[in-house]
């Protein structure tokens, strides 16, 4: 691989060594270049060793193996395979084949290069993400199994039947029928007497896809998700075996899973965000569900999205996208807007008919004295009692736990841990603990006025739980979320109860809640994080589909003006162009391609002294959050380099050398991360 220079500025390429050829009898192509397992960046590059007779059949392109390099074995992977080399010397041989199975394909080493090349990453990196690690005893548990029987779909394909009701649908699903790649970004009605649910929206496109003889792929957030979508789709497409696959099956049953994959005994699967690299055979359809969500962002290196992995591979396997969910994200509705993917969205009047009516009261609360100005106003008392006759209700709090944050009594300054300055809560018995390192505090005092009282600031899910039930006798109360003692519920019956939910922690009603309650809107919706509002409507969204079409649904507690608005018309996708074009006047992703850096002061102001020299804007440094760091490192900044969009490859470029450059002359590391949620 050619070495590069950077010279007064500007890359320069140095001339790629001579090529010599290498023959071994018996072998039609003895030099493996071989992608090392190493996080380091100037090591991206393959190595070219010596394949031995008696591992030529094993070591095929893609397969795991063992090298020697700097005198210690290293693990790799088989890049490629051909008769030439560049190294001057005597190659080494491959030490040994882990498994003779290729588990990386050519589509799949394509798509590793162009996550590492957009995210400046390393492909070592990208690969740990693309495949899990191997267990012996479930790889060959795999490879033993008689393949399944997969039922052939044929044609002609279904009709569209549930996709009539959008604008686009049928067209969506005839491009799918002859072969296409369509790529469309939906928000998708709630289910109800006048459209059809998600999943059976789905498995007609799944079915239309299977039909056209390929694969497809589905990601949620969460692996309930994915069982729970699954366990669907298995119903609506019989004898297909639909394949899960996530982290948290442990390392055997992930990994028999994706050998299953690998070997083309599943056409259908659904995951979460490491499932976007799986290697399913001849793809046809990859989607992504409610991909504003946070948990499809991957929080390792190289730091990149679920949709942004889907979408490199819709291009690079010209295979259909779809992104579909309640809400709609500013990144799908970027792609909208330059062309890239086409909306589908239902008619007005539907949208009307099948919503529940959204309330965000202003007047009536002024009108009902100091009763309106209640967390819980009786306005709110009334409906919930209402609906409570006719089954759930839900009631959606931010925070879980009891007392999430306290404050200082007399000054009201927050509280914070002594050890780590993490925030503190309360429990039900008074005891305050770190919400951060979990250490109880006692003899608490504030640091700004020398107080020892606290105060409760924020009201948790368990706390309003136990409100409601002191305000609702007789009537069961649920609470539903990570942080409580039972975890998250899946499902509730259509018994009158209150459930009490995180966002995300809400359970589904077979028959619809009767009503909704969306508390304390402002701690979603005013937060100072870039997308709050954006995450707020979502998370609003997924709560209010989870209604019935004519229930009742209230707003409370100070939402932005313009995200309650478009709660209240149900025009996520209108919000989301107007977000999307002040990202544009800020020079904010999506709109610019930004890079977020973090690490020692002399490091990041060699990168952006480079990102300068190259026209890119420079924001920063500032002190990193968390302090000056560890004393041997010395302080630590952050700071963001931008760039137009038609700049971004070229930002990425600059990054992933200048990274590995300094990885060469051992410079302290640091942390680069494109399009970053959280920019400071």
């Amino acid at each position: 691989m050619s070495s590069e220079v950077a010279q007064q500025g500007v890359l320069l390429a140095a001339p790629a060594p001579a090529r010599r050829p290498v023959a071994l009898a018996g072998v039609s192509h003895p030099v493996a270049r071989v992608l090392l397992d190493s996080p380091v960046p100037h090591l991206d590059r393959t190595f070219d060793y010596l394949v031995p007779t008696g591992l030529d059949a094993a070591a095929q392109v893609g397969t795991r193996v063992v090298v020697r390099l700097g005198g210690q074995e290293i693990h790799g992977w088989v890049w490629e395979r051909g008769d030439t080399t560049t190294h001057a010397g005597r190659l080494a041989p491959l030490r040994r084949v882990v498994s003779d199975l290729p588990v990386l394909t050519r589509a799949t080493r394509t798509l590793v290069e162009a996550v590492a090349e957009r995210a400046a990453g390393t492909r070592a990196d990208v690969v740990r993400l693309a495949v899990p690690a191997r267990h012996a005893d479930a790889e060959a548990t795999e490879r033993a199994a008689d393949p399944p029987a997969l039922p052939d779909w044929g044609l002609p394909a279904p009709s569209p039947t549930g996709w009539r009701a959008y604008d686009g649908g049928p067209g969506f699903l005839a491009a799918l029928a002859a072969g296409g790649a369509p790529r469309a970004v939906a928000c998708v009605l709630p289910g109800g007497p006048q459209v059809d649910p998600w999943e059976e929206l789905l498995a007609q496109a799944a079915r239309t896809t299977l039909a056209s003889g390929r694969g497809v792929l589905v990601l949620v957030p969460t692996t309930a998700q994915a069982e729970a979508l699954a366990a669907r789709l298995g119903q609506e497409l019989p004898r297909e075996g639909v394949a899960v696959l996530s982290a948290e099956h442990g390392a055997r049953r992930r990994y028999r899973t994706f050998v299953r994959i690998l070997l083309g005994r599943a056409r259908v699967v659904v995951g979460t965000r490491a499932a976007a690299f799986a290697p399913v055979a001849d793809l046809g359809l990859a989607v992504v569900w409610d991909d504003g969500d946070d948990r499809l962002d991957e929080p390792r290196a190289p730091y990149t999205h679920a949709r942004t992995v889907v979408a490199l591979r819709a291009g690079a396997e010209r295979c259909g996208l779809l992104l579909a969910g309640y809400s709609r994200s500013v990144e799908a509705q970027s792609y909208v807007e330059a062309g890239w993917a086409r909306e589908v969205a239902a008619p007005r009047a539907l949208v009307r008919r099948a919503v529940a009516r959204v309330q965000v009261p202003g007047p009536e609360l002024e009108a009902e004295g100091a009763s309106g100005a209640a967390r819980v106003p009786s306005l709110a008392h009334r409906a919930l009692r209402e609906a409570l006759r006719g089954g759930p209700v839900l009631v959606q709090v931010p925070r879980g736990g009891y007392v999430p944050v306290v404050a200082c009594a007399a000054c009201r300054a927050a509280a914070r841990c002594a050890l780590c300055s993490g925030p503190l809560g309360m429990d039900r018995d008074g005891t305050t603990t770190c919400r951060w390192c979990a250490r109880r505090t006692r003899d608490w005092s504030c640091p700004a006025c020398g107080a020892t009282g606290l105060r409760m600031v924020g009201v948790g899910s368990a706390r309003t739980g136990e409100e409601l039930g002191r305000a609702f006798p007789g009537v069961p109360v649920l609470v539903s979320g990570a942080r409580e003692d039972h975890g998250v519920v899946a499902t509730v019956d259509d018994e009158p109860r209150l459930v009490v939910a995180t966002p995300g922690a809400e359970p589904s009603a077979p028959g619809g809640y009767g009503a909704v309650l969306l508390l304390d809107a402002a701690t979603l919706s005013a937060r100072p994080e870039l997308g709050a509002t954006s995450e707020a409507l979502r998370l609003w969204s997924n709560a209010v589909a989870l209604a019935r079409p004519g229930a009742r649904v209230i707003l409370l507690g100070g939402p932005e003006p313009g995200a309650a608005q478009a709660l209240l018309r149900w025009d996520q996708a209108g919000y989301a162009r107007r977000e999307l074009a002040e990202r544009a006047g800020l020079h904010l992703p999506p709109a610019w391609r930004a890079a977020r850096l973090d690490g020692p002061r002399r490091s990041v102001e060699r990168l952006l002294a480079a990102g300068a020299a190259q026209g890119f804007e420079v924001l920063g440094p500032v002190p990193a959050p968390g302090g000056g760091g560890e004393p041997s490192r010395g302080e630590q900044l952050r700071a963001l380099l931008r760039a137009p969009r038609s700049r971004g490859r070229d930002l990425a470029g600059m990054l992933r050398l200048r990274l590995r450059e300094a990885s060469v002359h051992r410079e302290e590391p640091v942390r680069c991360e494109l399009d970053p949620t959280l920019l400071w």
